[in-house]
């Protein structure tokens, strides 16, 4: 009966303090602590505070098809289903469901079908820093014999305001086979004059970069922009990785399905209403991108001196020299000794302030 008796204690001692999966021995939960990289970053479930490695995992936790009952029942009663947060009330839960279910911005490309606007004139080499932050995105035809190859044909960017500052139509590189007019709404006289993509690329990398040459361009302290967007790799910039929120790739907005984890699919799971539904427009995806962009800086996280685990006062943390220290720690040890493997976006909104 003793022996029973300290099994069970071990294996309830070698609970993960973040995801709580239990280990048979201490040196199997230092192994998960290794690749795990539990944080304080991570979405966190506001009632057992059980960490997920995504949004879409803390959403099944709370309301998907096999919730854990006790966290689902309170839930029910005191938690938004955008955000996910908890309250202390349900007349809390009202009062922030107001602000937290934005309206669907207006369609803007019946504005634009004449040509380019481009206010980026007014923001002059280091002269200012603001907008420090902009959202992209652009609209694509189709190109080679069966019109299958994407080639960008219409590119609009926006402040943190949601005000457009530039927008044009682009003349692809390679004729165009499929103007996908249902989808984009575009017609070929639209293109005929329209800039060419390399002197878009251009204009577009010169107003992120800010007076700043690309190579130099760091993750704080700089003149360059913060780029926000779903999919940005189909502009084609030639700019830093550090300064680059694509809400295609960001991990707690991951899931392994790809229709998941359209722009289409968060918008309506984290913003609460639904675009794309006629013809897409890129203003309405920008607007979408930064709305969701800003939804993740705004968390409130524990301020960490170095909260990346590549860090380098981080890299030797799960060392397998530091085994026999690491199996005496206690797992809430261990968690606050480990850092995150991806950059949070709540760090931009630390930075500035």
């Amino acid at each position: 009966m003793d022996s029973r008796f300290n099994s069970s204690s071990e294996t309830s001692r070698n609970k993960c303090a973040a995801c709580f999966r239990q280990f048979n021995r201490m040196e199997h939960l230092v192994d998960h602590m290794r690749t795990s990289f539990h944080s304080v970053h991570e979405p966190t479930c506001g009632i057992c505070q059980k960490h997920c490695r995504s949004f879409e995992s803390l959403r099944e936790h709370l309301i998907g098809p096999l919730p854990k009952l006790e966290c689902a029942r309170i839930f029910a009663v005191r938690g938004c289903s955008l955000c996910l947060a908890v309250f202390d009330s349900p007349n809390s839960l009202r009062v922030h469901r107001a602000t937290c279910q934005l309206s669907r911005p207006v369609a803007a490309y019946r504005m634009f079908n004449s040509g380019t606007y481009d206010d980026l004139i007014h923001f002059e080499c280091g002269r200012t820093r603001a907008p420090r932050v902009v959202a992209a995105s652009c609209k694509m035809v189709g190109g080679g014999s069966d019109g299958s190859l994407d080639l960008c044909a219409r590119v609009c960017l926006i402040d943190e305001s949601e005000r457009i500052i530039f927008h044009t139509y682009v003349k692809p590189q390679i004729p165009v086979t499929n103007y996908r007019y249902e989808i984009v709404g575009i017609r070929p006289e639209y293109l005929r004059d329209a800039m060419p993509l390399k002197q878009v690329q251009r204009k577009i990398q010169d107003f992120l970069c800010n007076g700043e040459p690309v190579w130099k361009i760091r993750s704080s302290g700089g003149n360059a922009r913060i780029l926000v967007g779903h999919g940005l790799d189909c502009l084609g910039l030639e700019y830093s990785q550090h300064m680059i929120r694509d809400t295609a790739k960001y991990p707690p907005l991951m899931k392994t399905s790809k229709l998941s984890n359209s722009l289409k699919y968060l918008t309506q799971a984290y913003l609460g209403y639904d675009i794309q539904t006629g013809i897409q427009d890129p203003y309405e995806d920008c607007v979408s991108a930064m709305r969701l962009y800003m939804r993740m800086r705004s968390q409130f996280h524990a301020v960490e001196d170095y909260p990346m685990a590549s860090e380098a006062p981080n890299q030797n943390n799960f060392a397998s020299w530091r085994q026999n220290e690491l199996e005496r720690m206690t797992p809430e040890q261990m968690l606050e000794t480990s850092r995150s493997d991806y950059y949070c976006w709540c760090l931009d909104a630390k930075r500035e302030t």
